[in-house]
């Protein structure tokens, strides 16, 4: 059976090409991409291609283009086997970790990925990212169903859950991790796939549904020495703010100061959301190893486990979006809905 693969493509770096003029990198039409990539006849697919117009810098991303995404996915889902999107590296971790909340139900795979050079140029890592993803999104088990049917991101020769990686380095190929949960696929000679981390779904026939009312007034206060009370206050008592994500040290630890508390504790009082996440690229919260953290217990603050904070913003959202009533979103984020935290590692 003749697989189909739409490749979407909404800017970023793998699709400039250099001024001759200036040398700057501008966008262009990436619909010439059998032309810049031929290798990809070579499979024995239909492969489309839709271009967003105008075409989105990394930097600029909004949830306006994860919802405008997720309605592109579910208007073209009966169509194709799998969907490649090409993003700028600087938030696809953003992007990928918030559509893997939205999208509910799936059975096919969402892969993202990118380059740090341009495929046009010598020694560019756009055309084997987009190569091997155009073969993930393509790949069938024995009984023909995908097999990664979830939403990830394929970059520097690794196939990364899209909620649990992070972008580690602006000049190194190998741009993303994914620290707390292994790779579900390696690409080497040929492409080993890790059948007990990939997710699957509980039905292969239950339709796609999207969710894309999102509500977005989620503030994120990074913890570090020499915190004013000033910041604090106006990060986590802000007036339109439903849910803080508190970035702290270590297992979870933050100052025990007793204005420190007092602003948690107003916080509380008035139903704010907070959400404790590991400044650590790597590791889990634990608020019940040390005082510190069984302080941020007591005052309201929820556990995040080993949730990124990429994930973590998603993940409130959509949630947020879903519901009025903060109490009932405080019940579901600490809990695991699409592999985006080890299940192990929330401490309550």
């Amino acid at each position: 059976m003749k697989s189909s693969i739409l490749i979407i493509y909404t800017g970023g770096t793998i699709g400039m090409k250099q001024d001759p003029i200036d040398g700057s990198l501008r966008p262009y039409d990436f619909s010439q991409i059998m032309r810049e990539v031929p290798e990809l006849r070579k499979f024995a697919m239909k492969i489309d291609t839709y271009n967003f117009s105008p075409l989105i810098d990394s930097s600029d991303v909004e949830p306006s283009l994860w919802v405008t995404l997720a309605n592109l996915i579910k208007e073209k889902y009966d169509e194709y086997d799998g969907f490649v999107i090409l993003h700028g590296t600087d938030t696809m971790a953003y992007s990928a970790s918030a559509l893997s909340f939205m999208l509910e139900g799936l059975t096919k795979p969402v892969v993202f990925t990118g380059s740090q050079l341009p495929v046009g140029v010598p020694r560019t890592d756009g055309k084997e990212n987009l190569i091997s993803a155009v073969e993930i999104a393509s790949a069938r088990d024995s009984d023909f169903h995908a097999r990664v049917p979830e939403v990830c991101i394929f970059f520097g020769s690794v196939l990364l859950r899209g909620n649990r990686s992070v972008k580690q380095s602006a000049d190194s190929f190998d741009a993303f991790n994914s620290p707390d949960c292994p790779p579900l696929a390696t690409a080497g000679i040929r492409i080993r796939y890790n059948p007990d981390v990939i997710l699957k779904p509980a039905s292969w026939k239950a339709p796609l549904e999207i969710f894309t009312d999102l509500d977005t007034r989620v503030s994120i206060l990074k913890v570090h020495p020499g915190i004013t009370p000033q910041i604090v206050k106006s990060v986590l008592l802000g007036e339109d703010i439903r849910a803080i994500i508190l970035e702290t040290y270590g297992s979870g630890n933050a100052p025990t100061k007793g204005w420190f508390l007092d602003i948690l504790k107003e916080a509380n009082s008035r139903g704010r959301i907070m959400v404790n996440v590991t400044q650590c690229r790597s590791g889990s919260v634990d608020m019940d190893i040390y005082a510190t953290g069984q302080t941020l217990k007591a005052c309201g603050v929820l556990s995040g486990g080993d949730i990124t904070t990429e994930a973590a913003l998603g993940k409130l959202f959509s949630l947020l979006g879903k519901c009025d009533d903060n109490q009932w979103v405080k019940d579901r984020f600490v809990n695991e809905l699409c592999g985006e935290i080890t299940k192990e590692s929330f401490a309550f």
